[in-house]
């Protein structure tokens, strides 16, 4: 189905009208389409747009939060993580994660270990072990001399927006429909005051629609307030972002993620192998700027990143001018007014109106659970559900990667190389018969679409991955139906969106 097929029926009655198209939206989208539900997806942006592709990539169940207590939080999140490595294995991996324990550290060697058998209880599983100093060497060898061991478990990791993609791609095969690039506007109310639908504006052409359905479910992240707001309620989230920096994998070769603490403030960090890259994280702090504005690092989070790095690896001489590429991603989280925002919960929060459910807060692990939990709060809106199951296919002898980014969907993508094999992008883990399939069958309106979401390679490569944009035309822009006014304009837009909020120029950038 083409975005023109889609945008036509959209002023059908619905169900469920999702607003928000992150992994929370896509969640609820996805369950409710199995559910049996005509569901409409609409996002204001591109799938995965904000949060969601933004993230630190992991699917975790949250240490940190066994010790803050959030130990609710940590449950869900171990439960979540252990069903999406094996409901999305080749896209959600396991992750090896070492914690060095300095020396001395008798008691934090103890400490982190009680929590880890904690994390292992909730699981079901152990994946812990202790792994002494003369053996980290062979790990970890620039941690080696400074540490007395480590601790190791596995938690897990994953492309974000692919899995966005992905679990999109689970409702619309159960009949549902998602539109990217389609903002709505406003609730619209029946008589009694009760929300019966939503005014949508299609952002590209400007065409609107009045969408009525039984239930509205606001899953859009940190805009919730937003639309909230339309129903006179105040604001109750808080804004916060949290950045990363890129590093080429030869700079630092690391095979494990190691979680360590930042050198002054001693908060939690970690630095993580990712599609054949380094990623440094992460942040924390109130994010100020409006959310219609890209986000972006401020200079003070690449130089407390920067420390981390430099404090943890001072061997490998790592400066500003070795990063590839910056992200910076806003987080919802119930506004408690704690003076420090990592102490702020990070359990979902719901809100249930006549007419409307609000979900947010949470965390891309529990988008699942965040999801059914929303479903189940709207059902009192909708008939009976009547279960839809997806006709299996035999997917044998693909690569795991394939088949964890396309499921169902990954012969075709195969097809698209011939005899030749698929072939990767530059150096990175992508193949440029995923541009293909992005080009002809994901929604793709814009350069940035196709390469900071439907595959990452604007973040791996230098400049955003200009050295290869003639390649990219090659491939795509027929696909695409651009004329080459088209494509320069979305090259000139792209490249000033990478500058402004992906360059590494944002570590030193003044102004």
């Amino acid at each position: 189905m083409t975005r023109d097929d889609i945008l036509a029926n959209l002023d059908k009655p619905w169900d469920i009208v999702v607003v928000g198209g992150g992994i929370t939206g896509a969640g609820v989208f996805s369950q409710a389409c199995e559910a049996g539900y005509s569901c409409l997806l609409l996002e204001q942006r591109d799938f995965a747009w904000g949060t969601s592709s933004r993230s630190g990539k992991l699917v975790h169940g949250g240490l940190r939060y066994i010790a803050q207590g959030q130990i609710r939080t940590s449950f869900h999140s171990v439960q979540e993580r252990q069903a999406l490595l094996k409901r999305y294995a080749g896209l959600v991996t396991p992750l090896d994660f070492v914690v060095p324990v300095p020396p001395g550290g008798f008691i934090v060697r103890c400490g982190l270990g009680c929590l880890l058998a904690v994390y292992d209880q909730m699981a079901g599983r152990r994946s812990r072990q202790f792994i002494p100093a003369s053996v980290l060497a062979n790990h970890v060898p620039p941690m080696a001399a400074a540490s007395r061991g480590a601790w190791q478990f596995t938690d897990g990791t994953t492309d974000d927006a692919r899995l966005v993609l992905r679990v999109l791609a689970d409702g619309r095969r159960l009949g549902g429909v998602a539109a990217n690039y389609v903002e709505v506007k406003d609730l619209l109310r029946d008589a009694t005051g009760r929300v019966a639908g939503v005014a949508a504006s299609d952002r590209e052409s400007g065409r609107t629609w009045e969408v009525r359905c039984r239930v509205v479910i606001n899953a859009t992240g940190v805009w919730a307030d937003e639309l909230r707001q339309a129903l006179g309620y105040p604001r109750q989230l808080r804004q916060l972002r949290g950045s990363h920096l890129v590093f080429p994998h030869h700079r630092l070769p690391l095979t494990h993620s190691i979680a360590l603490q930042h050198p002054k403030d001693r908060r939690n960090m970690y630095v993580i192998p990712w599609e054949g890259r380094i990623l440094v994280g992460t942040t924390d702090l109130d994010h100020q700027a409006p959310l219609s504005y890209e986000p972006r690092m401020a200079p003070e989070e690449g130089a407390y990143l920067l420390e981390t790095i430099q404090a943890a690896f001072p061997d490998a001489h790592l400066v500003a001018e070795d990063v590839i590429s910056t992200t910076a991603g806003v987080r919802p989280v119930v506004n408690t007014g704690k003076k420090d925002p990592s102490k702020e919960s990070r359990d979902e929060v719901l809100w249930v109106d006549p007419g409307m459910v609000t979900i947010s807060g949470g965390k891309l692990t529990t988008y699942r659970y965040m999801a059914m939990k929303a479903l189940r709060a709207a059902t009192r809106e909708l008939p009976p559900p009547s279960p839809r199951t997806a006709t299996p296919e035999t997917l044998d002898g693909l690569s795991p990667r394939l088949l964890g980014r396309y499921g169902p969907d990954a012969p075709r993508v195969l097809a698209l190389a011939g005899d030749g094999g698929l072939q990767t992008i530059a150096d990175t883990q992508y193949w440029w018969e995923e541009l293909d399939w992005a080009a002809t069958n994901e929604q793709v309106l814009h350069l940035e679409d196709l390469l900071l979401r439907r595959t990452r390679v604007g973040l791996l490569l230098p400049n955003g991955g200009a050295d290869m944009l003639s390649s990219v035309r090659a491939r795509v822009q027929t696909l695409l139906g651009w004329t080459d006014d088209k494509w320069n304009q979305e090259v000139v837009a792209y490249q000033a969106l990478w500058q402004t909020a992906y360059s590494p120029s944002l570590l030193t950038r003044t102004a």
